[in-house]
């Protein structure tokens, strides 16, 4: 035997003994979830630094065991390795759940809940060794988070006209709505006042920025006087 085939071999003996397979996975985990994570931290969301990063590790984990465990008591592969990593995408679908909030008809944590999911299909990827495409999908969703959010973030400002039905208890004026409404940032374009027995309905055109019309169908329905409200 060779100098350098001893060389290969007593270094292929040291990865094996310390797991430094293993080890270099679990780093690029907390590398790439932490990438994420910080982005998400910055930003200012629940799922910041520590929880993306103890996802994408733990996926990491899981995936590298599912791919090791059926080759563990032998040369021959049994079983199917990808048994134990679909249980990820399964459990990690409650915890985006969690992080996902109704109030009122305005929906929050849509993005934290895609984002956690991301990191662990990152972590996934990591643990069955495909570093380089790990690696390329963290990159493109920091594009998206980071780079994409200031996009997001201007066309919410765009000014839009939305259909808007507002049903209220009876002899409310139209200025009142009105007044609520532009204190919301929004205007009147046109009207038409509906009365019944029990409500009165005004019937809305009413422009403004797009991030505003969840913001003012809440402060709407936070008063007793209004019954329901809906926007086209």
């Amino acid at each position: 035997m060779t100098f350098a085939a001893l060389q290969i071999s007593t270094m292929s003996d040291m990865v094996a003994a310390f797991r430094l397979d293993l080890a270099a996975k679990l780093v690029l985990a907390v590398l790439m979830g932490g990438a994420i994570g910080l982005e998400r931290q910055l930003a200012g969301k629940a799922s910041g630094l520590r929880t993306n990063i103890l996802i994408c590790l733990g996926s990491a984990l899981i995936m590298h065991i599912s791919m090791t465990l059926g080759t563990s008591l032998g040369s021959v592969r049994f079983g199917d390795p990808g048994r134990i990593a679909a249980q990820v995408v399964t459990g990690i679908g409650f915890i985006g759940a969690g992080t996902i909030m109704q109030s009122r008809g305005a929906i929050t944590g849509l993005t934290s809940a895609a984002t956690i999911w991301i990191v662990a299909a990152i972590g996934l990827t990591v643990g069955a060794g495909f570093e380089v495409e790990a690696l390329g999908a963290t990159v493109l969703a920091m594009v998206v988070l980071a780079g994409l959010g200031r996009v997001e973030y201007r066309l919410l400002r765009m000014q839009r006209s939305r259909d808007c039905t507002i049903r209220t208890r009876p002899g409310i004026k139209l200025d009142w709505v009105e007044t609520v409404l532009f204190a919301d940032g929004l205007r009147v374009v046109r009207s038409e006042t509906f009365d019944h027995q029990n409500d009165r309905v005004f019937e809305l055109v009413v422009r403004g920025p797009a991030r505003q019309f969840d913001i003012a169908r809440a402060e709407l329905l936070d008063r007793d006087e209004v019954l329901n409200v809906m926007f086209g």
